[in-house]
């Protein structure tokens, strides 16, 4: 898409945003219902955070349709018709156009714009911006709505830039599309995005050779179009629904079991499995209320799936590669297919275990393996992001005394409440880590973080109140308390991009929060309703503390 020529933007306002996913989007929406001045600054051409960005083949939402979207103004969720049960990336990226036309939005928003600095000045109490366009905008405040999976891994292979033929990234998708028919295409990578992307390729390529480090548990999405009366279900019921989903653990409607696994008989927890297997979609995890905590209810149904696993696949060496081992299910993230695992039975599709024997080297030809070149003419690499930091840590933004978050984050990224972090004042981020975010349904999570940093705001102006930011006891003790509760669950047995371990030298912090996102927003609730408790307003938090 070409790039809009413009001129350089040198102005104050009241709050900058950047992003223009649906964290930008809606926070724009509310900064105008304060009366106040916001601009928006997007590296993409348009609106859509991640779904402008992840055109892969197959890539589709995990969270069904009717509870992935906005809540705030019930015309538009009663006027939007989605058309499948788990939406596409077309359609979801359609509808973040709709909106955004919708509430006439783009007039605020540049896009093909890249934030390269944030620099808080201490005397004026503001952010001054700038961007890769030389734009220079002082603001009050500042909100990072970058997102959670929005910087893609590349690959660091020997010989990566050796390869000949067209190499893509799913987080980095050509928007015109990719043919692959006729060809011979290697895939390097087998988490979320390669689960939807592999059936959908290999149906189209020649043949297709997939490299897997690390298997993952993956359930069928059953995804099916939207039936007239369960649409009708949700419309009539959206308020109650919508509060419901509020404060249920992952902002989700799931019909939670609340028995444990080892409660019921084999045969009774058995026939729970399977029920969840034939409806779909990642409600499989709220088939009993203690498969995250408990080990031996995990080991069931870690068991249960490897069995459907080895069922699907009719070669057992393959088979028995794709059945994950090491980690209890749900503890990485998990996913959501179309045929994946059948995709196996395909006479044109191989697989290769990278695990026991790494890739080596990228060549001009292909993937070498073990002394083995894989040719290709295309690879494909399905090899992730530097998940809810690495946009943020990319930026140059320092604080108060001159330091850099990147530096502050060295060994792990901190925050309070994953809305500030100290040091930073007037430094908001919408889902940042230290709150459910990724381990959440991400719009419920969203329109929770604006709200609160809106009326956060509004707060301020009628204190008539400058600065605000967190103490660095409250931030220490947020800390503490988010990785104290991530281990009680058994999620940090898991090599998870939750814990960074995707990013060689990225410190091993579990960075959600675990709580539920019921739990999470009382507490945010209870922060207001204390006046703000851990924050200290209008002043340096040692400032504040000497004056106490």
């Amino acid at each position: 898409m070409q790039t809009v020529q413009r001129s350089p933007i040198h102005a104050h306002f009241d709050l900058v945003i950047v992003g223009a996913g649906f964290g930008g989007m809606y926070m724009l929406h509310r900064a105008r219902g304060l009366g106040l001045s916001a601009i928006v600054f997007d590296t993409a051409s348009g609106v859509g955070g991640t779904w402008y960005w992840n055109r892969y083949p197959g890539a589709r939402c995990d969270v069904e349709s009717m509870q992935y979207s906005y809540a705030f103004d019930d015309a538009l969720q009663q006027e939007w018709r989605w058309s499948e049960v788990f939406s596409g990336q077309p359609e979801i990226l359609r509808y973040a156009n709709w909106v955004a036309d919708r509430l006439d939005l783009r007039r605020d928003m540049h896009f093909d714009t890249k934030v390269t600095d944030a620099v808080f000045d201490p005397a004026g109490q503001r952010w001054s911006v700038r961007t890769d366009r030389g734009d220079v905008v002082s603001a009050r405040y500042c909100v990072m709505a970058t997102g959670c999976l929005s910087t893609a891994r590349r690959p660091d292979f020997p010989g990566v830039d050796s390869f000949e033929g067209q190499t893509y990234h799913t987080g980095h998708w050509p928007h015109e599309g990719v043919d692959f028919t006729g060809k011979t295409v290697a895939v390097i990578g087998t988490g979320s995005s390669a689960i939807q992307a592999i059936p959908v390729i290999a149906r189209q390529a020649k043949h297709v050779t997939v490299f897997q480090r690390t298997p993952n548990y993956s359930i069928p999405s059953r995804n099916r179009p939207m039936p007239a009366d369960y649409e009708k279900s949700w419309k009539d019921a959206y308020p109650a629904k919508r509060a419901e989903a509020r404060l249920a653990r992952t902002g989700v409607l799931t019909n939670p079991n609340n028995v444990g696994a080892m409660e019921v008989s084999d045969a009774e927890r058995l026939a729970v499995y399977e029920k969840r297997w034939e409806s779909g979609g990642t409600t499989f995890m709220a088939a009993f209320n203690d498969l995250i905590f408990n080990q031996d209810s995990n080991d069931t149904a870690s068991d249960f799936v490897r069995a459907k696993i080895r069922a699907i696949v009719k070669d057992p060496a393959k088979a028995d590669l794709l059945a994950p081992k090491g980690y209890p299910i749900g503890t990485k993230r998990i996913c959501v297919d179309t045929e994946y695992f059948q995709t196996y039975n395909r006479p044109n599709v191989d697989l290769v275990d990278v695990r026991s024997t790494p890739i080596e080297a990228i060549t001009p030809h292909g993937v070498m393996v073990g002394g083995r070149e894989y040719q290709a003419d295309a690879i494909v690499f399905a090899t992730g992001f530097d998940a809810m930091t690495g946009t943020l840590t990319r930026i140059n933004i320092v604080g108060r005394d001159g330091e850099t978050l990147s530096r502050k984050w060295e060994a792990g990224p901190r925050t309070y409440l994953g809305l500030m972090t100290a040091g930073f004042p007037n430094l908001f981020m919408v889902t940042g880590p230290g709150s459910p975010s990724v381990l959440s349904n991400m719009m419920v999570s969203i329109e929770q973080h604006v709200d609160w940093i809106a009326d956060c705001l509004a707060a301020l102006g009628q204190r008539q109140a400058r600065c605000i930011e967190p103490t660095q006891a409250a931030e220490d003790d947020w800390v503490a308390h988010v990785n104290e509760v991530a281990y009680t669950t058994l999620y940090p047995q898991a090599a998870s991009w939750y814990m960074g371990a995707n990013i060689p030298g990225k410190p091993r912090v579990f960075m959600p929060y675990i709580g539920g996102v019921g739990t999470y927003r009382e507490i945010c609730d209870k922060v207001v309703a204390s006046g703000y408790e851990g924050f200290a307003i209008d002043a340096p938090p040692a400032v504040a503390a000497a004056a106490e």
